[in-house]
Parts: C-alpha cells; structure tokens; sequence
C-alpha cells in the first residue's frame, strides 16, 4: 500500500469524494433504463429510416437488381461501378452538377454584401430583412414555377425587356437567348461529349438555372448566417479601427472579413454539399433534364435511374459514388479551410 503524506499542523482533512454510482454516467440502475427508454424510440427511427436504408443501397449496388426482373437478382460485384466510370453519360451529368455550381461564390459574396447592408442603423430595418427573406418561405416548386414563366421565350418578362435592348445594341437581327429550350451554355460545352465547342457557346437552360439560383439564394440562409456573424463582432474592435483612421474598406478588410472567416467557411462547406446534391428539383420542375440532358445533374440522374429506367443496383452504385464524391471534397475543405480560418 502506498505511503500517504502526513497533514501539516493545523490542516484539515480532505473527505474523498463519494462513489459514484450507476457507473460512469451517475444513474441509477432504474434511471438508466428510464433514459433509455426514452431514446430507443429516436434511435429505432434512425436505424430504420437512415442507417438501415443506407447500408441496404450499398449492398444493392453491387446487385443487377431491377423492378422490371428480365432477369433474377444476383451479385454482380464492381459491375455497376465499372458500367458507371465508361459510361458517358455519367460524366455528362458530372459536367452538369459542376457547371451549375459556377454561380455558388457570386451567390456567397451576394449574401456577404447583403448582410453588411442589412447591418446598418436604418429605418425599418426589420421590414428590409423581410422583404428579402420572403423568397425563402416560399415552397420550392411554386417558386420553379414562377420563374419558369418568367423565362419563357415567347411571353416571358425578361425576354420582353431584353428584346428591344439587344436590338437597339446589335440590331433589328439580335434575338434574346431562349433560356430553358437552348442546349448552350457560357463554357461552350458539348452536349453529346465531354468537351469544349464555339458551336455550343452562349446562353442557355443551364446558366438560366445559375441566375435563378444566385438571386433566391442572396436573400436566404447565408444571409442570415453572416448577420449573425457581424452581429457577434465585438464593437471595439470597429471603435479600434475608426481610432486608427480606418475607412470603411480596410475596417472591413482588418476587421469584418477576418471576424467572419468561421462563417464563410460554415457556409463555403454547406454550399458544396448542397451544390453536389442538389439540382433535382430545377430539373424536375424546369426541364425535366433537357434540352438534352444539359440540366440533368447526378441526383436526377439517380432519380431517372431508380424510378423511370427502373435500375435499382445501378441507381445504389451512382448514390454511392456521388457521396464518396461529398465526402472527399468535404474533407479537403474541412483540412484546408479549417487550417485557413484558424490562421486568419
């Protein structure tokens, strides 16, 4: 047994602490069950409508199962994967969900303007705040519906106010793009390969997709994510700066931006997994994945495969590949960003 120090004269002795019982979480043996039973419902729920759904589509990805059964269901291996990577298709459709990301960084910095706007000691603050969240109560598909009208070539507004503009600029000849009918797009890419092509430059279905995005998305989420931000800025950092003869841009360039860097990167990281997943709803509404596949992004894609084409396993195979894809790009964000923030 091991030597315990002798008290100085005048100390007084310290009581161990009592144990505690229940093991480490302190609980009763009839509190225990209490908790769990209260969170067997919430973890039941989990494991069979997420993690067991999940698991089951990364065991049909490697099957040929199909709902039309020409033939029985088997193990197939890496067939599907490797069917996926030498299909053009799939590449195509990677393009897409790329291209239709091009407009997330304008979209941010949108937010970020917005936000420091908003921010400002005006009158009837409250109610600018509402008019641009407006848009966000809105249900998704309404919202596709209204805008689709609004790019239609024939009656829609923006071609009405584009029409005379182009004409008085590049004359009576000039016509305003077709928007959602037009295969073109503002990299020149090819519809049928994955390649550049003059033939294919303009705009067309999918840059209209990227404008309606960067103007619902402004106003929205990240909006109200950096007024948080600017309104946590301790104030004496801006009453340091206007101290120091600091304008307006170098306070938000010293003092804003970098207060803000958790934020953006809160939000550079969410914008990526929603720009990767996303597009299903712009396709199905707007489109439906045309002209010619130009809008059709992987989540349509899978969309298309596992209920029109009715390709259960290959349908799995494509939802895996497209979240490993998440997770990767997640991960360099996640190493790179953190790193940038925490030294900012």
């Amino acid at each position: 047994m091991a030597d315990v120090a002798p008290l100085a004269p005048g100390a007084t002795p310290v009581e161990a602490p009592p144990p505690v019982r229940g093991g480490r979480l302190g609980l009763h043996g009839s509190e225990f069950w209490a908790a769990l039973a209260f969170l067997i419902p919430n973890f039941s729920g989990f494991l069979l409508f997420t993690a067991g759904p999940v698991l089951f589509s990364l065991v049909v990805s490697f099957t040929n199962w199909s709902l039309i059964r020409e033939e029985p269901t088997q193990f197939i291996g890496f067939a599907n994967f490797a069917q996926m990577f030498g299909d053009t298709e799939f590449w195509l459709y990677f393009l897409n969900t790329g291209y239709l990301m091009l407009g997330m960084p304008l979209s941010i910095a949108g937010s970020l303007f917005l936000a420091l706007l908003l921010s400002q000691k005006l009158r009837g603050l409250v109610v600018y705040r509402t008019i641009f969240y407006l848009p966000s109560f809105t249900a998704g598909v309404a919202l596709l519906i209204l805008w689709k009208a609004l790019y239609n070539p024939d009656f829609g507004p923006i071609n009405a106010l584009l029409d005379p503009l182009l004409r008085g600029l590049f004359g009576p000849d000039a016509q305003a793009p077709t928007w959602l009918l037009s295969t073109k797009n503002l990299l020149g890419l090819h519809v049928e390969e994955v390649r550049l092509t003059w033939e294919q430059f303009g705009l067309g279905a999918r840059d209209a997709i990227i404008f309606m995005g960067i103007w619902t998305a402004i106003g929205g989420a990240n909006m109200l994510l950096y007024l948080a931000g600017i309104s946590n800025i301790p104030q004496e950092l801006f009453e340091a700066a206007q101290i120091d003869g600091a304008g307006p841009w170098a306070t938000f360039r010293h003092v804003t931006w970098p207060q803000l860097a958790p934020t953006t990167f809160f939000i550079i990281v969410m914008s990526f997994i929603g720009g990767l997943q996303g597009g299903f709803e712009q396709a199905r509404v707007l489109t439906s994945g045309g002209p010619s596949g130009t809008t059709t992004t992987l989540a349509y894609y899978i969309y298309t495969k596992a209920f029109e084409e009715f390709q259960i396993g290959y349908a799995s195979a494509v939802s895996w590949v497209l979240f490993v894809i998440i997770a990767i790009v997640t991960l360099v964000n996640w190493k790179y960003g953190s790193r940038e923030t925490v030294d900012g």
